[in-house]
């Protein structure tokens, strides 16, 4: 207590300001240390559903929960009304042109959802952005932040306490504006937890009847792990979610109540409500996903079933996800690793998003901003509409001391279109290069190369040369072994038989201009019998030839 007071700047408990809202999310967020940590960090092994709450939970820092909403809900808007005033209020807009769409789409009816919402953090910004666009519209602010609560913001989340966290944040947001607010009976949030359906009675299973009862025991299948699985469960065909609640409210259960009738009921119909917001197409998803590859069996299993192009990594999954939740013209914005951006375990999902969606902008963060993950992020801005004009991609790379200053650059970047860390280029160039990278910063002339030019492995092949299977055993440096047992001799380069022990290695290392990374010598007695007995593989047939060694970040080792 004595922190909370006398450390936190009291303008963050200013409600006028927001920071309110960024306290309760890094309150819970710090609350989730210990099991976070643990649930990360096990060796090896898979984290479990219990533990995925913990494991997932980040909160998302407020300038990019700006960045995701002003460039998706606040372009959305500014694209349908191009006299808006909006504009002005979007601190985080990046520079790019705003096309013209014309709709005669009631304010009313825009949705916003965030699917992996954790404690509301972003429908609480988005909250304000609407507030915004009602004011506009000539809304009173009392009628405005109902209507905002019960029709224009959704959420889902697997954490219950989280949910517990963003309803809060909603309700005091809304009671902000109206004192009608924390009347449950009269105001109905669509913020939602799931919960699994293994608690519905088999008598309740048994009394379902008439031409929906197969539908609903089909839904209460799917969701029977729904607290593993959440926003990614997957409907295979299209459902009547009015006639399936109606037949579940007909159903008549008996004031005794002996087989949990009443508790049934309950369940399925929350379940319903849930199915009928994920089927729903929105006008704008906004999320900070899960990151997590250590899926126990279960979520294996289904992950590999039905998203084996985007199995990677749950992020990638909701990144795929999301964009194909929104309309046609619709918006998704996301944070996650930028891993997605490079790497061949996504090159299925680049090539997808690619070929058919628009990158709208996107941000890449230096490698260690973001010190509540272990992983380097990137925030963008994904519209479902095949590419048509350039994106507005930032890099940030260069820039470190945290997310503060990553801040301010892009702030920088926003104010000065021109400065030379902000590129607006057409994401038809990445298809270009093999393996379609994000690669925005590339030069024409590069891309020019990648057309016309002949492929490396046309000339030499690309190959791992050496793995030791345990470097500290097999690699040392050549000060800390006698001199006399390392064979610097060039007779070993067409020769291979040599009695002594060590060999100079060539592993790579820091960057020189022109020659160095000399200083490590390997065990290659008897051509690495022991590196093979080790390993129990074969004897590596790469030693000794020449060659050109590359970045040890790629692990291609070879022997000089």
């Amino acid at each position: 207590m004595q922190h909370l007071i006398n450390d936190i700047d009291e303008v963050d408990f200013d409600v006028t300001r927001g920071g309110q809202v960024e306290i309760i999310g890094w309150l819970y967020q710090y609350y989730n240390t210990e099991p976070h940590d643990y649930a990360v960090n096990i060796t090896g092994g898979a984290v479990t559903k219990n533990e995925i709450p913990a494991a997932t939970q980040l909160f998302t820092t407020d300038w990019v929960v700006r960045y995701m909403v002003d460039n998706s809900l606040g372009k959305y808007w500014l694209e349908r009304h191009p006299n808006s005033d909006l504009k002005s209020n979007l601190d985080y807009l990046l520079p790019g042109e705003i096309q013209t769409v014309d709709s005669s789409e009631n304010l009313e009816d825009m949705r916003l959802i965030d699917n992996a919402m954790g404690s509301g953090h972003i429908l609480v910004y988005a909250f304000d952005v609407f507030m915004k666009m009602y004011a506009e519209q000539g809304y009173s602010s009392r009628d405005a932040a109902l209507s905002i609560v019960q029709n224009n913001l959704y959420g889902l989340e697997i954490d219950k306490r989280a949910y517990q966290l963003a309803y809060f944040a909603l309700m005091m947001k809304a009671r902000q504006y109206n004192r009608r607010a924390l009347q449950p009976e009269k105001v109905k949030l669509n913020v939602h937890v799931f919960e699994d359906t293994d608690t519905v009675s088999p008598e309740f299973l048994d009394a379902l009847s008439g031409e929906y009862a197969d539908d609903i025991k089909q839904i209460i299948e799917l969701f029977s792990n729904a607290g593993e699985l959440g926003s990614i469960i997957k409907f295979d065909k299209t459902f009547n979610w009015t006639k399936l609640r109606e037949n579940v409210e007909d159903m008549h259960t008996d004031a005794l109540d002996i087989f949990g009738m009443n508790q049934s009921k309950k369940i399925v119909l929350k379940v319903l409500t849930i199915g009928e917001i994920m089927s729903t197409k929105y006008d704008v998803a906004v999320t900070n996903p899960p990151y997590l590859n250590k899926f126990d069996p279960d979520m294996k299993k289904y992950v590999k079933k039905n998203y084996a192009d985007y199995s990677g990594d749950l992020f990638s999954v909701f990144i795929f996800n999301n964009i194909n939740l929104v309309k046609i013209g619709g918006y998704a914005a996301y944070m996650t690793p930028f891993v997605w951006m490079f790497i061949k375990t996504y090159e299925k999902l680049r090539s997808y998003l690619v070929a058919n969606k628009e990158i709208s902008s996107l941000i890449q963060m230096e490698y260690s901003a973001f010190e509540e993950a272990t992983v380097p992020i990137n925030t963008f801005v994904l519209k479902n509409v095949p590419n048509g004009s350039n994106g507005t991609y930032i890099k940030l790379s260069a820039f470190k001391g945290g997310m503060n200053v990553q801040r301010d650059k892009v702030l920088e970047a926003i104010a000065n279109p021109d400065i030379d860390y902000l590129y607006r280029t057409n994401q038809a160039n990445f298809k270009k290069i093999p393996g379609s990278p994000i690669a925005y910063w590339v030069s024409n002339q590069l891309l020019h190369d990648f057309l016309v030019g002949i492929p490396l492995k046309n000339i030499s092949p690309a190959q791992r040369g050496l793995t030791t299977g345990n470097n500290n055993l097999f690699i040392h440096d050549w000060w800390e072994v006698l001199f006399n047992h390392v064979d610097v001799s060039r007779s070993w380069r067409k020769n291979q038989t040599s009695k002594k022990k060590w060999f100079p290695y060539n592993k790579g290392g820091k960057n020189h201009k022109w020659f160095g990374n000399r200083e490590l010598i390997v065990n290659y007695y008897n051509s690495g019998q022991e590196i093979a007995e080790f390993g129990k593989i074969n004897k590596n047939s790469f030693g000794f030839q020449e060659k050109i060694t590359t970045f040890t970040a790629y692990n291609l080792e070879c022997i000089d």
